[in-house]
C-alpha cells in the first residue's frame, strides 16, 4: 500500500467568480490533489483566503479549455451578468461537466429570490430542528455557526461534480440548490413529512431525545454522554458510583427514564456539577459508555489525535483544516471505466456495511448514481433504521442480504463478494471488520482494485481511534454544539448534523478514488475520521479563533450585517429570518416598516449600536402578519428574508413540487437528492430485510 493524500492525479477544475460555496467545491478538490484554476476567486476575507489558498488564476477561455469540471455560483441572471451563462461556458468546453450552485437552483419560482445563510437556514426547515426541542418556543430558532451553508452546498456541489466527471455522458450539468442540501440533512423529518404530513415539533415533549444523548453540567463546562442501550446504562450507573436513586423504579427501563427525564436529568446534573467535563468523558469511556467533552475550537489545536493524523496544515500563518481522511493505495494495473450504462456509477457494485445514517446516505447516492449497491444486515432487526422511516428513503435502489458474520460460512460469502465488488463501505467501531476477517488489508490482497472506505468517529488511527462515538456526540466534541445557541441559552445536542454531512463526502471520496483506479491504477483505502469532517466545515470559526482569540456562540447575529435575526409572527411558533446586507437595503426595510424610518441615514455601525431599537421596531411589524406574508412584502423591497419553514412546509413548496424536488411513493413522496443532474438517477423501492439474499447467492454459486 502506498500512503498519498493524491486522489485525482490531472483532473482540472475551473472555479469561477466569488461565490464561497463555488470554492468550498474548488478546496475540496484540490485537497484531493485536483489542479483548481480560480477566475475572479474572493480573497475579502479570512475564509475566503483558506478556500482560495494555493489556487492558480487564469483567464476564463484557458480555464474552461482544460477542465474536466467547471464550477461556478449565482442564479441565471447573475451568471448572465457576470459571463459565466451555461451557453458560454458551453462554448468554451462542450464536454467537460458543468456544476451550476445558486441558492434555490437554476429554475424554479425562487430561483432569483435573494438569500443568505441565516435565510437558507430558514427556508430549508434546518433552523426549526437544529438545535433540538425546546422548552420554551418564544426561543428564535437559531442558524447554524460557521457558514454552513456554503460548505454544505460545496459539499454537495463537489460529490455530484465528480460523479459528473466519473460518466460517459460529456457535457453533462449538475443543478446544486443550496436551499435542498440543506434540507436534505433532516432525511427522516423530511420522509416522516412527506409519508404521513406530520412536522417534527420544537416544543419539548418527555425527554426530547434526551434519555438517548444528552448534555451534563459539568464543574468546568459540560459533557455530553449517551447511554442509550440498556448495558449501556447499566454500566454508567457503575461509572457514577452506583448512586442510590439508581434502583428507582422511575428509572428501571429506558421508555421509563423517557417519561421521567426531568427528574432523572436533575439527578446526574447534581452528580456531574462536582466533577471535570473530561474527567467524566474518560469515566463513561473507560465503562464503554460514549461520551465526549464539550470542547472550545481553540482545544483541538493541541489534539494528540489530529496531530498525529496530521489534520492541521499551515495556510496564511494559521492552522486550518486539511482533507479529513487518511488514504493509501493498492498497486494494480489501470483499470479504465467502461461505457456500462447512461448514469456515472453503472456497471459498479458496492458491498455496503454500512448502518443508520451516515453510510446509509453515502451509498444511496452510490445507488442513485448507478451502483448495484448490496445492503449486508445481520439477522434479526437489521439496520436500526429500519424502524423509522429512514430506511424508506436510504434504501432506495439497493439490494439487501442478510449473513450472520459470527458464522465461518457467512464471512467466508462476504469476502466473495468483496472479491467480485469495486468498493466496500462500512461505519462499524474501529477493529470491528478486522476481528472477522473483512479488514482492508485482507480484502484488499485478495482484489487489489477494491476501494476500501471507513467512515468511523475519531478515524481508524491515533490515540482516540478506539473510542466509543455517536455523530451527535461528536457535534459537541468539536465545539458545533456549543457554538449553535443563543448566548444566554445553554447548549444542546441538537439533531444529527454531522452522519448527514458525511454522507455527502464518503461518496464524493468514493467517485474520487475510482478516477484513480481508472487512471493511476488499485483500489484506495479511505480512512474517514467525522470529527476531522466536522472541523473541515467550522474552517471559518476555526480561523476565527485564531485571529480573534476565541468564538462565541452569536445566536443569529452577524458581523457583517444587520439587522440580522429572525422574528415572532402571527401564530405559533411562526417566525421570519432577514438579513441586511448594505445600506441600500436598509433603507428599503425603514421604507417598509413605519417605526424605522426616521433611522434610515444609519450606517452598518450605527445600525450596531441602535440594534435594540431596531429589533423592536421590527418585532413590532412582525408580529402582525404572518411569516410569509412578512417575508413576500421583504422579498419584494430587495431584503433577502425567508419563514422559518417546517417539513411539512417543505413537502407544500411550490418550488420544489416544479422542481421535481418530491418523488411519488404508494404512501405519499419522498425526498430526492440535493441536485439536479442532466443525466438522471436510479430510483427504486427500499428492499425488505434480506429479500434478495436467495438471489444474491445463487449468483456467487452458493444456493
Amino acid at each position: 500500500m502506498t500512503i498519498n493524500t493524491n486522489l485525482l492525479p490531472e483532473f482540472r477544475v475551473a472555479q469561477l467568480g466569488s461565490g464561497l460555496a463555488a470554492a468550498v467545491c474548488g478546496r475540496l478538490f484540490a485537497d484531493c490533489g485536483a489542479a483548481v484554476v480560480t477566475v475572479d476567486a474572493a480573497d475579502d476575507s479570512l475564509l475566503a483566503a483558506y478556500l482560495n489558498h494555493g489556487r492558480r488564476t487564469a483567464s476564463l477561455a484557458k480555464a474552461c479549455t482544460d477542465a474536466n469540471l467547471i464550477v461556478v455560483e449565482g442564479s441565471p441572471k447573475t451568471l448572465t451578468a457576470q459571463g459565466f451563462a451555461a451557453t458560454t461556458l458551453r462554448s468554451l468546453n462542450p464536454t467537460a461537466a458543468l456544476v451550476l450552485i445558486s441558492p434555490f437552483g437554476q429554475s424554479g419560482p425562487r430561483a432569483e429570490e435573494p438569500a443568505t445563510d441565516l435565510t437558507l437556514m430558514a427556508a430549508s426547515g434546518i433552523m426549526r430542528m437544529l438545535t433540538g426541542q425546546v422548552d420554551d418556543t418564544s426561543e428564535p430558532p437559531v442558524r447554524a455557526t460557521g457558514q454552513q451553508s456554503l460548505f454544505i452546498g460545496g459539499l454537495a456541489a463537489a460529490c455530484a461534480g465528480m460523479h459528473a466527471a466519473l460518466g460517459q455522458t460529456p457535457g453533462a450539468v449538475v443543478d446544486v440548490s443550496l436551499h435542498e442540501a440543506l434540507a436534505t440533512l433532516a432525511m427522516t423529518e423530511l420522509t416522516r413529512a412527506g409519508l404521513t404530513g406530520r412536522s417534527w415539533q420544537r416544543k419539548r415533549l418527555t425527554d426530547g431525545n434526551g434519555a438517548t444523548v444528552c448534555i451534563l453540567p459539568a464543574s468546568d463546562g459540560y459533557a455530553a454522554i449517551s447511554p442509550r442501550e440498556e448495558k449501556q446504562w447499566t454500566a454508567w450507573l457503575a461509572a457514577m458510583g452506583s448512586p442510590d436513586w439508581g434502583s428507582d423504579p422511575r428509572f428501571a427501563r429506558k421508555a421509563d427514564r423517557v417519561a421521567y427525564w426531568d427528574a432523572l436529568h436533575a439527578l446526574m446534573s447534581e452528580w456531574s456539577r462536582q466533577r471535570p467535563k473530561q474527567w467524566i468523558a474518560d469515566t463513561a469511556q473507560a465503562a464503554h459508555v460514549p461520551s465526549f467533552p464539550l470542547r472550545e475550537l481553540s482545544d483541538h489545536f493541541g489534539s494528540q489525535q489530529l496531530v498525529e493524523r496530521r489534520f492541521w496544515q499551515s495556510v496564511n500563518g494559521a492552522q486550518a483544516p486539511s482533507l479529513p481522511v487518511q488514504l493509501a493505495h493498492a498497486d494494480a494495473p489501470a483499470r479504465p471505466l467502461s461505457d456500462q450504462g447512461p448514469l456515472p456509477l453503472s456497471g459498479l457494485r458496492v458491498l455496503d456495511f454500512s448502518w443508520v445514517i451516515a453510510g446509509p446516505t453515502a451509498t444511496r447516492h452510490l445507488a442513485a448514481m448507478g451502483a448495484e449497491v448490496i445492503k449486508v444486515e445481520a439477522p434479526g432487526k437489521g439496520d436500526p433504521g429500519r424502524v423509522s422511516e429512514l430506511h424508506t428513503v436510504l434504501g432506495q435502489a439497493k439490494k439487501a442480504i442478510v449473513l450472520d458474520l459470527k458464522q465461518p460460512e457467512a464471512v467466508e460469502i462476504a469476502k466473495q463478494l468483496a472479491a467480485e465488488s469495486d468498493v466496500l463501505i462500512e461505519n462499524f467501531a474501529t477493529g470491528v471488520m478486522d476481528r472477522l476477517g473483512l479488514g482492508a488489508a485482507e480484502l484488499q490482497a485478495e482484489n487489489p482494485n477494491l476501494t476500501y472506505v471507513s467512515a468511523s468517529g475519531s478515524g481508524r488511527t491515533g490515540p482516540e481511534a478506539k473510542g466509543v462515538a455517536y455523530g451527535t456526540l461528536l457535534q459537541c466534541y468539536a465545539g458545533f454544539a456549543g457554538l449553535n445557541r443563543h448566548p444566554e441559552h445553554p447548549p444542546r445536542v441538537g439533531f444529527a448534523w454531522v452522519d448527514p454531512m458525511c454522507g455527502l463526502l464518503l461518496p464524493f471520496l468514493t467517485a474520487a478514488s475510482i478516477w484513480r483506479r481508472a487512471g493511476v491504477g488499485g483500489g484506495t483505502r479511505v480512512d474517514l475520521s467525522m470529527i476531522e469532517a466536522l472541523l473541515w466545515t467550522l474552517a471559518d470559526p476555526v480561523l476565527e479563533a485564531q485571529a480573534g482569540g476565541g468564538v462565541a456562540p452569536q445566536g443569529n447575529r452577524d458581523a457583517a450585517m444587520s439587522p440580522h435575526r429572525v422574528y415572532s409572527c402571527q401564530g405559533e411558533d411562526a417566525w421570519v429570518s432577514l438579513a441586511v446586507s448594505n445600506q441600500s437595503q436598509w433603507q428599503s426595510l425603514c421604507e417598509t416598516i413605519p417605526e424605522l424610518r426616521s433611522l434610515a441615514g444609519l450606517t452598518l455601525e450605527g445600525r450596531r449600536a441602535k440594534a435594540s431599537e431596531i429589533d423592536a421596531g421590527i418585532a413590532n411589524w412582525t408580529s402582525g402578519q404572518s411569516a410569509s406574508t412578512a417575508a413576500a412584502l421583504l422579498l419584494g423591497k430587495g431584503i433577502p428574508a425567508a419563514a422559518v419553514a417546517s417539513s411539512a412546509d417543505l413537502v407544500a413548496s411550490d418550488h420544489l413540487a416544479d422542481r421535481s424536488f418530491w418523488e411519488q411513493h404508494d404512501k405519499g413522496v419522498l425526498p430526492g437528492l440535493p441536485w439536479q443532474a442532466s443525466f438522471g438517477r436510479k430510483s427504486g423501492p427500499a428492499p425488505g430485510l434480506g429479500a434478495d439474499t436467495e438471489d444474491v447467492l445463487r449468483q456467487l454459486g452458493r444456493h
